[in-house]
């Protein structure tokens, strides 16, 4: 063995669930991959001349952290514009609104003149409706696109809506809606892609080269906060291009793995295109998935719930013909296409079940075995449900945040209050889905909710925002354990993505991906862990990010 880079650490958790017979602290790397895994000793022995050591002290290293659902190319889109996600009253909304329409019109900026925001949690708005009279009070003939902290909605403002033609009801291929008050008028609120994007088209676009800038600088923030991977749960040609060209420039700082959507009203033509699609991609990223949606989401009653919401609403599928998702499901599996299905409601995540439990008749046992199919989210679930995920091999992917970012323990919240307490008390079962043994993968879905992985650990151990220590938990009985937090990030990562044969745990063999922490993830205390440093993080046995005092 003739190893390139040996990196030295006074705790190693190797995430391998083999015990050691003496603490590892010392990893060798040749070819960007792992080598040989010892002690401090060991290493002397594997250090030729040429071998670069590098010592982190008393740090903490893991295999490299992987975030399971996020949106880095969808998300330039979803975070143009003032940030909203701080305001906490409608007060709070207006005066950050009017503060950015001001500017605009002091900049002359040349965007169109569109005043832009993102991030906006309907609890701000307490009692009000969400109406576009609210946004005409500080934009005047200025258009505004407001999109909600959900990413399935937004609002508009009365010129926007008239800039875009829409004056009426319209109706979808899919469970979108222009919501219209008694009159048929629209209220200004848009709920799902289709109806959004009768505004969107009218906006004027970014040039290709500042989206690039963007997204760079966005993978650059991620390696600093320890993300070593990520699984991108949207693909488009210009996310294609967009990665070439950067890589083009240099290496990405971290793997990312795509999934593309199948959307309702799509066919076996697209389904076959789609199916092409797998497996293209660069030197770090690449299409190997696919996403499809069953339902929408809870705050804007476009959930797919066995009862309706407070409101009536949230009682209808995503795909209008469930049965036709059931069969773009059953086509990708057959070919050995794993699929990940965006379900938050019980009514949908239960048919995501059953069309997932269905395969085992249609789909060859050996195709069956080599693909996983994840189910996104499930935010509210009951018993019966959390049962029948280990008995169909399903892996569950889901966000902390959302819990502790958007939702109360007294159910005061927009979410709770729709739900009720009964489903609400239902929240994020993340605990019982681990306790009946099944996979576990955790993510931020960025940008619904921060990315830095460090507070999302925290947070899925304490069932509050951390750093909040007054604040309640919710449900903490579903609190995970500072090592199931850890394994959503690595472990159980890796075999969220069918790949725990080539990475999530530090051996022989495996990718050299690790993340370097100041304090131990699985000793500190969450929120004080949560406010701690990342001091690296290596891709192939590459530095990609570093603390200055340690490089």
């Amino acid at each position: 063995m003739t190893p390139d880079l040996i990196i030295l650490s006074d705790t190693i958790h190797t995430m391998d669930g083999v015990p050691h017979k003496e603490p590892v602290q010392a990893v060798a790397i040749s070819g960007g991959l792992i080598a040989a895994v010892g002690s401090r000793h060991d290493a002397t022995h594997w250090q030729q001349a040429d071998t670069r050591v590098v010592d982190l002290g008393n740090a903490t290293l893991t295999p490299g952290l992987v975030d399971c659902h996020i949106h880095p190319v969808f998300g330039l889109d979803l975070t143009i514009g003032i940030e909203l996600a701080g305001a906490a009253t409608l007060e709070e909304v207006l005066h950050l609104l009017q503060a950015e329409a001001a500017h605009f019109r002091a900049e002359a900026a040349n965007d169109g003149g569109w005043l832009r925001g993102w991030g906006l949690n309907p609890n701000a708005f307490g009692t009000v409706p969400l109406h576009r009279s609210v946004l005409d009070r500080v934009t005047g003939d200025q258009p505004a696109f407001i999109r909600l902290f959900d990413g399935h909605s937004a609002l508009a403002n009365s010129r926007a809506l008239e800039l875009a033609g829409i004056h009426g009801r319209f109706d979808f291929d899919q469970a979108s809606e222009v919501v219209c008050d008694a009159d048929g008028v629209p209220t200004g609120l848009l709920l799902e892609a289709a109806a959004m994007e009768l505004v969107q088209r009218h906006i004027p676009q970014e040039s290709f080269a500042q989206r690039k800038a963007r997204l760079g600088e966005l993978l650059r923030d991620f390696a600093r906060s320890g993300l070593t991977g990520g699984h991108i749960m949207d693909h488009s040609e210009e996310s294609a291009a967009l990665f070439q060209a950067l890589e083009a420039e240099g290496e990405l700082p971290l793997r990312l793995r795509s999934a593309p959507w199948c959307m309702p009203g799509s066919g076996e033509a697209t389904w076959k295109e789609l199916a092409r699609s797998i497996g293209t991609g660069g030197r770090r990223w690449s299409v190997e998935a696919i996403k499809l949606f069953v339902d929408g989401t809870v705050d804007n009653g476009t959930a797919w719930l066995y009862e309706p919401d407070v409101h009536g609403q949230s009682t209808a599928p995503f795909w209008p013909r469930p049965e036709e998702y059931s069969a773009a499901v059953r086509y990708f599996a057959a070919r050995g296409i794993p699929t990940a299905t965006h379900a938050i409601g019980d009514a949908g995540v239960d048919h995501v079940l059953e069309a997932l439990e269905s395969l085992r008749h249609e789909v060859p046992a050996d195709v069956l075995r080599g693909t996983v199919h994840r189910i996104e989210h499930l935010e509210t679930v009951p018993d019966e449900l959390v049962a029948r995920f280990q008995g169909a091999g399903v892996v569950a992917s889901m966000q902390p945040t959302h819990c502790t970012h958007y939702s109360l323990a007294d159910h005061s919240d927009n979410w709770s209050t729709r739900l009720g307490p009964e489903r609400a008390d239902r929240a994020w079962r993340c605990r019982d889905l681990r306790d009946v043994g099944v996979t576990l993968g955790i993510g931020s879905d960025w940008p619904i909710a921060p990315f830095e992985p460090l507070p999302i650990i925290a947070d899925a151990q304490l069932r509050r925002r951390s750093g909040n220590p007054d604040q309640q938990p919710i449900a903490p009985s579903q609190a995970l354990t500072a090592l199931q937090a850890l394994e959503g990030y690595t472990s159980h990562a890796a075999k969220a993505a069918g790949l725990w044969d080539v990475s999530g745990s530090i051996t022989v063999g495996k990718r050299a991906d690790f993340t370097a922490f100041e304090l131990d993830p699985l000793t500190t205390a969450p929120d004080e862990f949560a406010a701690s440093s990342v001091l690296g993080t290596f891709v192939d046995g590459e530095i990609q990010f570093m603390l200055e005092r340690l490089a």
